[in-house]
Parts: structure tokens; C-alpha cells; sequence
């Protein structure tokens, strides 16, 4: 077989066996999906009944029926959705929806041009090569791609645009909402790296006439280890509880089966004892092997008083605890805590800085408060170098991957491989197609581990800074290796025996060859639009686990409750780069390849189907970062447009058009200009919020940022509003209503080109802020807000299955007095299995959490 003959085979069948493997992966997918989706709903749809989710926070259950349930679905209200889902879950199905979208407007400004001008471009190309960059041998033809990317990609830069205005204005006005605005966390600011002459109250609230509260952050390791040892005892000690009731059910049936008499508790001698004797009761080894072997109730009980005591100590003096340099203050209202948030607070470098708004309280990481400001630095320069090792290294094996899926253009030098080619066609595709995409997704499941381990060691105060610190490292870990490394692995090897021959011709040859690895991408986009999109709607795997997991491991009451109660979590950090990698590699070939915009289209619509359903019905809401993930993903976007435009450069440069390198030199500069003032002019508006948003906000609703309640001065305010109102510092132009038959024709088009009309802030302030139920907190609870979590940890509260013959009841009589417990809302039935009825008894106490 000669290589020209090679590589049509590999160009064909690949695509064909991506096809129709991964076609009828997802058609299975989905016609499971649709059986089951009735028949489970605890899986397919808990979020519409779950006891734990508050009945006005439940979704509503869509129509019965195989089909019916998508149109409802798809038609959803965008505030019902957000609503639902929360800004990052809303923003993250927006930029499903924007990719897909530019997608298909990619069809309709390339397709009509760039497809003919490739497809009779003369370069002897067949398959889906005769369709790309790689079949133009005429440089006149060049001038196709340049104009056409001016077009193309110009309307991306402008739906990037559209896509921040929008965004701004959506998260303004649900920060002004009564849901965010009365947080407490809105009008809280972190301090760290705060002087020692500084760590006290009086001098912190004097720095901030508007501050409010106080939290200087302490060292409470040593109290934070007794809760979770007492944490860890408490949990030993009810799953033993458990086991020895289970085991005394067992033994009492196993012996009315056989004296065939029903023994009550007075004739059973009152105790559990009679069937469990001492030698059967639950034991544990205080350490590993050849610890000793102790009564697992008894030593814990024992232990527990011990602990209790002193932690009752330590969290009543907690205030002596050493103070770390590091300080939450807590401000009269929003308004100030952002001016606190946007000053200078210290004429020392690094001092008072990094400061961060918005930390809620649970998720602080509480071990990253302590580090200095040179401490910080060498962690954030090492953990840096080790991921920059770590995508140096992982090329290795990525660039392996990439070899395979061309694979065919080694065998006339590598002659062992040559057994590939005498393979049947479908399963020829297979190796060449799937295998390398499967192994690359493998490939990409580790990293996110090691890159989150990274963040928290870099110092990241909260989860949610985490998230965002690893969208960044994990974004450009995935385009180094999933694109670049693999792009130019692919093309390499598919010219790497032409190479060993004309070693003068590589520069051409690879210019020549870099549109054919479009093919290996066209089979990636399939994988992840069928397989991994019908995969997302199916959850099998999770479905698998959690049938197994409840069936082996589900052994208590409280382990029973969190399996059926806890959902899948969603990791932003994660999520985003995967789907913003996939946007960039399709913008990337969109020009070379353009036939790879139908997959990117399609695959990103049924992937935006099969999150949407999850994130309405099966997933909760992961971690709140107020929609920050959405602003970086789209400015990650532009990779694809310079990685797109420096590849046609190199393209041009091979076939020596220097026009067209000026031509599309022109549009890199443009779109660097683009980018740099595009910033300029929205990043201070995604940090903060403006200050004629705040006042309108604060004038509608009548607050005084002055008083210390936030209660308004009603003379004054009054005046104000009057003087000033709203609508006279948030100001709109342009008209909207339409009135006749060709207004609203072009009205889809005019609120597309006008987003600063139709998405400003007052538009969405009327239309997308959801019904959320404002937050309320105690006395106790603002006091100690932002206390370390383990000042105010309680114990856990023990929950045990209620028996027949009042076991359970002597075992929380003999427990009590140690730490709470309760059997109610779980017994046994007349099989000795343990059936839940109810909550666990402390739910209300950590709901919350």
C-alpha cells in the first residue's frame, strides 16, 4: 500500500469508525437514558422530591414521557434556570450555548466559500483532507482564508464582547439581589499579610471607620485536632453501636427460627447481652496489627469524656489563642466593604495584600490565613514550576497518543507496524481513532488531582479561589498537551519517513501536513459530543457505583441517608478548561479545517442538553464563585483566535504569499489591541462593583451606607432618591419596542448588536433576578461569623436504628451522657434490615454545611 493510499485509508476510515462507533455509543446512551429516567428518579431526578432540598429550592418535574420532557426542557426560562442553578451553573451552560453557537455561524460565513475554493483547490488530497487548507496548491486561493478569517473572526471577537456586557450585568444585578446583597460575606473583606503593630481591634477600626466587626484570625490547630479526633471517635463509636445491634437482631432471629417461639426482651433477660456476648461485641485495635484490642463502645465512650471536656476549654478561651496575620472585617454595608476592598490600605509593599470580598464562612480554607508574605511567594513560585515540570513531562506520553492516531505514515520505516495495515477497515479505524482519543482522555483524568493539591499549597484562602486557580494551571495544561503537543506530534508522524528522506523539505512538509491533524480533533469533538455528551446525560458509571456502594457499604442509618441525600458535585475548576479547550481547538481549525465547525456545532448542542438536564435535576449547585469562571473562560477563548492566527501566518510563510502574511498580520495586531482594551475597560467592572450601582441600588431600597444597621435616614433619603434617583444614574438609550411587522423582524438582530440596551444592567435587573430567599442570621451568628470553624464546632449526634425489644433504648440511655444520640427515624424490620424513615436527628444543625 502506497503512503498517498495509506492516508487516504487513515483520513477515511478514522472518521467513519468515529462515526459510527461513537453513534452508536450515544444512541444507546440516550435510549437507556430515556427508560430509566422514569423508572429512577432518586438518580435521574432527585432534585424535584429530595427530603433534604427545601420544598420553594426543588425543581419542577417535567412532563412524563419518552419525548415530551425535552421541549419543556429546552424552553425553560433563563431566570428559572439561573434560578436553579446558580450563576456558575447558568454562566457555564451560556458558554455551552456561546460555543455552539459561533459554531453554526462559522457553517454559514465559511462553508459557502472556503469549502469549494479547498475542494477544487488542486493539491491532490482526498477524504476530508480535499476539504481543508492542505488541498490548496494555488497561492491565489489563500486570499479565501484571509478575508474570510477577517469575517469570521471578527464576529467571534464581537460575541465575546456581547458575551462580558452580558455577563457584567447579569452578575450586578444579581449581586444586588436581596439573596446576595444581605450576605454577610458581601460586606466582609479578607486581610492578609496584616503588620503585627496592626493585629488588634481598636487599630483595624480606626484604619476602617466603617468597619463593623472585627475577626483577627488565630492559630487553633491544636483545637481544631481534638474535634476532628472527637469527630472520628464519634463516628467509630455509632457504626459499632450499629454493628452490635445488628448483630444482636441477627443472633435473636437465627434463635427464634430455631426454638420456633418468639422470645420478648423480659425473657432475653432484659439486655442484648444474652445474644451478643462479650467475646462478639465490636472491637478495633488502637493501632494497625499489633495494637491493643479494645471494646469499641466502651473505650470511646471513655474517650469522648475525656475530649469533651477540654474542648469545651479551649473554645471558651479561644481568644488566647496565637494571632495569625491575617484579619476578616466586616463592614456597615457592601458599598463600604468594596471602597475598603479597592484602597491602598498600607504604605509598606505586600503588606495588608492579597485582600479578597465575598468569602463566605464555610468555605474558608483556614490553614492558608497563616502565611507571611515571603512564605507566599515561594510557594506560589514553587508550586508554579512544578506544574510547569509537570506539562513538560506529560508531554511524553501525549505526544505518544498523538503518534498513533497517524500511525500508518510510520510503516514504511517501522516495518513491525506494518501488520496495522492488513487489519479490516472498521477496526483499522478504531486504532487510528478511538484508541488515541480514549488514552488521551485517561490521560487527562490525573492532572486535575495534583493541580488542585498544587492551589491549596500556593495558599488559596477558599475553595472557591481553588477552582479558579486551577481553571487557569489546568487550561494550560490542556492546550499545551491535548492541542499543541498532540498537534504536532500527529503532524510529525505523519511525515516524519518523508522527513528521514528530504531532511531540506520539513519546514514545507509540516506546513503541508498540519491540516491533516484536523482529523484527529474532528474524532476527539465526536468522542466528547456522542460519547462523553450521551455519557453526561446517562451517568452510568455514577449510576453503577451508587447502586453497589448503598448495597455494600451503606451499613448505618446516617451512611444510608448521605448516599441517598448527597449529589453529584460539580469541581468549576475542572469543568470550564475541558469545554474552553474544546472551543479553542475548533477555532483554531476553523479557517484550516472548516469542516470541523458541524462537530463543534453539534457537539457542543448535545452537550449543553445533557448538562442542562443535570444541573435542573440531578447535580446541586458546587461551589458559589459568583460566575467568575464564565470572564476566564471567554478570555481563554482568544487562544483560539492567535493560535488559529499564527498557524495561517505559518501556513502563508511555506507557500512565500507575503501578502497574506500581512493581511493576516494585521488581524493578529487587531485582535491583541482588541483583547488589551476589551480589558482595560471590563475587568474593573467583574472586580467590583461600580459606584452608580451601588448607589442605585442602595437609593431603591433606601438603605444609608453610614448607619451601622443599614437602616436609612427616611428625610434624607427621601430627598434623595428625588434629586437623584435611579433612573437618573442608570441611564439607557436606544428604543425597544417594536411596533411593526419589520421591526420585529430585525428586532432579533438589533438586540444582538445593541447588548448595551438589551443586556445593560437595568434590563437585567427586571428580567434575570431570581426569586432567592434573602438570608437571615442570628445574633450569634453574625457575632462569630467568620470565628474559626472549630470555635464553634458542636459534636455530632449519634443515629442508630430503633429495635423490637428496646436495646436501642438502653444503648442511648448508656450513651447520652457522653454525646448526643437518638434512634429515631430508622428502625429494623422483621428481617433485621435497617429501614430510614426520617432525617438524621442533627439536620437541622448541619444542613448548612
Amino acid at each position: 500500500m502506497s503512503s498517498s493510499s495509506s492516508a487516504t485509508s487513515s483520513s477515511t476510515s478514522a472518521f467513519v469508525s468515529a462515526i459510527v462507533f461513537n453513534g452508536v455509543i450515544f444512541t444507546g446512551f440516550v435510549v437507556a437514558f430515556l427508560f430509566l429516567r422514569g423508572k429512577d428518579k432518586r438518580f435521574y431526578q432527585p432534585r424535584t422530591f429530595l427530603e433534604s432540598i427545601p420544598k420553594d429550592e426543588r425543581t419542577k418535574p417535567l412532563p412524563p414521557g419518552y419525548f415530551a420532557w425535552l421541549k419543556a426542557l429546552l424552553f425553560m426560562p433563563d431566570v428559572y434556570v439561573l434560578r436553579q442553578t446558580g450563576l456558575d451553573g447558568y454562566f457555564f451552560l451560556r458558554y455551552l450555548k456561546f460555543t455552539a453557537f459561533i459554531s453554526f455561524v462559522g457553517i454559514i460565513i465559511l462553508w459557502p466559500i472556503l469549502l469549494p475554493v479547498n475542494a477544487t483547490g488542486g493539491g491532490g488530497q482526498t477524504g476530508l483532507d480535499l476539504l481543508s487548507f492542505a488541498n490548496i496548491a494555488n497561492q491565489k486561493r489563500y486570499y479565501a482564508a484571509v478575508f474570510l478569517c477577517w469575517i469570521y473572526f471578527g464576529f467571534i471577537l464581537f460575541t465575546i464582547y456581547r458575551e462580558f456586557i452580558y455577563f457584567i450585568s447579569v452578575r450586578q444585578a444579581v449581586l444586588t439581589s436581596p439573596q446576595y446583597w444581605n450576605r454577610i460575606s458581601l460586606r466582609t473583606v479578607l486581610f492578609q499579610t496584616v503588620p503585627e503593630s496592626y493585629l488588634n481591634e481598636r487599630t483595624l477600626l480606626s484604619l476602617f471607620p466603617e468597619a463593623r466587626n472585627v475577626w483577627i484570625n488565630r492559630n487553633h490547630k491544636d483545637l481544631a485536632d481534638k474535634i476532628s479526633k472527637r469527630d472520628k471517635l464519634a463516628i467509630q463509636l455509632e457504626a459499632a453501636e450499629v454493628k452490635l445491634l445488628k448483630k444482636g437482631m441477627k443472633n435473636k432471629l437465627k434463635s427464634d427460627k430455631k426454638t420456633g417461639a418468639d422470645v420478648t426482651i423480659e425473657q432475653a433477660g432484659g439486655t442484648i447481652d444474652t445474644y451478643v456476648p462479650q467475646n462478639g461485641r465490636p472491637t478495633r485495635r488502637l493501632k494497625p496489627i499489633i495494637g491493643e484490642k479494645v471494646d469499641t463502645i466502651e473505650y470511646n465512650r471513655s474517650k469522648l469524656s475525656e475530649l469533651n471536656p477540654e474542648i469545651k476549654r479551649m473554645q471558651d478561651d479561644y481568644q488566647s489563642a496565637k494571632k495569625l496575620n491575617s484579619a476578616f472585617i466586616e463592614f456597615n454595608s457592601p458599598e463600604a466593604a468594596f471602597d475598603a476592598y479597592q484602597l491602598v490600605s498600607h504604605h509598606m509593599p505586600l503588606h495588608m495584600a492579597p485582600r479578597y470580598i465575598g468569602v463566605r464562612p464555610e468555605d474558608i480554607i483556614w490553614p492558608s490565613l497563616r502565611f507571611l508574605w515571603w512564605e507566599r511567594l515561594i510557594r506560589t513560585w514553587a508550586t508554579t514550576a512544578f506544574i510547569v515540570v509537570l506539562i513538560i513531562f506529560w508531554a511524553i506520553p501525549v505526544a505518544a497518543v498523538g503518534a498513533i492516531s497517524n500511525i500508518t505514515y510510520l510503516t514504511n520505516k517501522v516495518h513491525f507496524l506494518r501488520f496495522i495495515l492488513n487489519m479490516p477497515p472498521v477496526l483499522f479505524g478504531l486504532v487510528t481513532s478511538l484508541l488515541p482519543t480514549i488514552l488521551l482522555a485517561i490521560l487527562m483524568a490525573i492532572p486535575p488531582i495534583v493541580l488542585r493539591l498544587m492551589a491549596r499549597l500556593a495558599g488559596a484562602p477558599s475553595n472557591s479561589l481553588v477552582e479558579l486557580h486551577v481553571q487557569n494551571s489546568y487550561f494550560t495544561f490542556l492546550v499545551v498537551q491535548v492541542f499543541l503537543v498532540t498537534t504536532l506530534a500527529s503532524s510529525a508522524s505523519a511525515v516524519v519517513t518523508q522527513i528521514v528522506t528530504d531532511p531540506t523539505s520539513a519546514t514545507s512538509l509540516l506546513a503541508q501536513n498540519l491540516p491533516k491533524s484536523s482529523n484527529f480533533y474532528i474524532s476527539y469533538l465526536l468522542l466528547q459530543a456522542f460519547s462523553i455528551g450521551g455519557g453526561v446525560l446517562l451517568q452510568i458509571v455514577g449510576l453503577i457505583l451508587f447502586r453497589i456502594f448503598s448495597y455494600l457499604l451503606d451499613n448505618t442509618p446516617r451512611k444510608m441517608y448521605k448516599r441517598w441525600s448527597t449529589l453529584s458535585a460539580i469541581g468549576w475548576g475542572t469543568l470550564f478548561p475541558l469545554y474552553t479547550n474544546l472551543a479553542v481547538i475548533a477555532i483554531t481549525y476553523s479557517i484550516i479545517s472548516p469542516v470541523i465547525v458541524i462537530f463543534s456545532g453539534v457537539g457542543f448542542a448535545i452537550l449543553y442538553v445533557a448538562y442542562l438536564y443535570n444541573f435542573m435535576y440531578a447535580y446541586m449547585p458546587g461551589l458559589d464563585l459568583t460566575g467568575l469562571a464564565y470572564p476566564r473562560a471567554l478570555w481563554q477563548t482568544f487562544t483560539g483566535l492567535y493560535l488559529a492566527l499564527v498557524c495561517l501566518i505559518g501556513l502563508f510563510a511555506v507557500g512565500k504569499n507575503w501578502a497574506c502574511i500581512v493581511l493576516t498580520a494585521v488581524m493578529l495586531g487587531f485582535t491583541i489591541f482588541f483583547q488589551i482594551t476589551l480589558q482595560k475597560a471590563v475587568i474593573p467592572l467583574i472586580d467590583v462593583l461600580p459606584k452608580s450601582i451601588e448607589t442605585d441600588h442602595a437609593q431603591s431600597v433606601g438603605l444609608d451606607r453610614r448607619s451601622p444597621t443599614g437602616t436609612a435616614d427616611t428625610n434624607r433619603t427621601a430627598t434623595l432618591t428625588e434629586k437623584y434617583g435611579p433612573q437618573n444614574l442608570i441611564e439607557t438609550s436606544g428604543a425597544k419596542e417594536t411596533t411593526d411587522t419589520e421591526s420585529k423582524f430585525w428586532d432579533p438582530i438589533v438586540r444582538f448588536f445593541r447588548p448595551d440596551i438589551y443586556s445593560s444592567y437595568r434590563e437585567m435587573k427586571e428580567t434575570m433576578v431570581p426569586d432567592w430567599p434573602a438570608p437571615e442570621y442570628t445574633t450569634e451568628e453574625e457575632q462569630g461569623a467568620y470565628d474559626h470553624a472549630a470555635v464553634h464546632a458542636v459534636a455530632a449526634f449519634l443515629w442508630i436504628p430503633k429495635d423490637p425489644y428496646g436495646w436501642s433504648t438502653t444503648e442511648v440511655e448508656n450513651t447520652a451522657s457522653v454525646i448526643g444520640i437518638s434512634d429515631e427515624g430508622a428502625h429494623f424490620d422483621e428481617k433485621g434490615k435497617i429501614v430510614r424513615e426520617g432525617l438524621p436527628p442533627d439536620y437541622e444543625q448541619v444542613k448548612h454545611l
